[in-house]
């Protein structure tokens, strides 16, 4: 009898420990600036990064194809030669984003054609462990950057103003010249084709702020001058479902600011980090977005990058409580990076 007891015991735990197991997918966000070739060495640098952070999935913004070569190709060329292998296929000439993937691409296509001015948007599908994943790698429109607005600065002609617009009204006006409101629309137009069982992820630089981080509680900082706006991208995301990674997991834009842009980088001459020098035009602009009808959960959500940004056109040492991860060695761009572990 005893025997028997002892038996059922361990069917019971094991089968506990089974329920526990739980697949992993890292999801690495990357602005690369001009594919590295602003920072020296900066290319392997970017293979680099994707190594050491150990990223599954990597979306690329600001992908040039410079001189009809194959940014694709290349950065699958030089992991390879490091030891790792990716899947991906080569976008068009024009189109400034990528995608590549340790999972076999089932499909991929942009959302616009190579004529349009809408931004880049790349639609790429792939399956792990069975369950359907449908990412869309952005780059919105970097024109009509209002949030220089009530930082004293125009935001087409980047030239310094006679007085700053605080204005949520008059920045919302200013923002919406610009096409990253449109394009939003049309990602979740499409993405709400989808099958139901396909978790949707959108990530990039959207040049545009959260109205989750211009807050009453943030008004008064990081030179918002009062101004509370409820910026467009992310205002549509979130009514359309969409859940921002990042302030899931650090509610508090206080404590936890999250600046993506502009990154100190210890390689590049800091009048080349700065657009706004007499500012601080440090702001959360790099994005990953998820929906999704079936369990997952964000297991983690790290900044990748320098700790130190700009302010004032000048080194700007950690002043918040985000976590970060470092850069292994060269940092490759002017923006930092995401890696969301998601578990499901």
């Amino acid at each position: 009898m005893k025997k028997f007891l002892f038996t059922i015991m361990i069917l019971v735990v094991g089968k506990v420990v089974l329920s526990q197991t739980k697949n992993q997918l890292n999801v690495l966000q990357i602005n690369i600036w001009q594919e590295g070739t602003s920072v020296p060495n900066g290319f392997p640098a970017i293979a680099d990064e994707i190594i050491d952070k150990k990223a599954d999935v990597v979306l690329f913004s600001e992908v040039r194809n410079y001189q009809e070569t194959d940014f694709v190709q290349r950065i699958l060329d030089e992991l390879k030669i490091k030891g790792v292998e990716y899947y991906g296929t080569a976008s068009a000439p024009t189109l400034d984003v990528a995608f590549i993937s340790k999972f076999p691409i089932k499909e991929q296509q942009p959302l616009y054609d190579e004529a349009s001015d809408m931004g880049g948007v790349l639609k790429s599908k792939i399956q792990v462990a069975g369950r359907n994943f449908t990412f869309y790698s952005v780059h919105l429109d970097y024109t009509n950057y209002a949030c220089y607005l009530p930082r004293g600065y125009d935001g087409v002609t980047w030239k310094k103003l006679d007085a700053p617009i605080v204005d949520a009204i008059s920045i919302l006006e200013a923002n919406r010249k610009g096409k990253r409101d449109d394009a939003i629309l049309d990602i979740i137009i499409d993405a709400d084709k989808e099958s139901k069982d396909a978790t949707i992820i959108i990530a990039g630089d959207f040049n545009e702020p959260s109205h989750l981080d211009w807050i009453h509680a943030t008004k008064d900082l990081f030179d918002h001058r009062g101004a509370v706006v409820p910026w467009d991208c992310s205002v549509l995301l979130t009514k359309a479902g969409f859940v921002d990674s990042f302030r899931e997991k650090y509610p508090n834009p206080v404590t936890h600011p999250g600046f993506t842009f502009p990154s100190f980088n210890k390689d590049v001459a800091i009048e080349k980090l700065t657009w706004a020098p007499l500012a601080d035009e440090r702001d959360r602009i790099d994005y990953v977005y998820y929906r999704t009808n079936k369990p997952l959960h964000v297991a983690a959500v790290k900044i990748v990058g320098p700790e130190e940004t700009v302010k004032f056109g000048k080194k700007q040492e950690q002043d918040s409580k985000d976590e970060f991860l470092l850069p292994k060695g060269i940092w490759p761009t002017d923006h930092k990076a995401l890696l969301v572990k998601f578990e499901f």
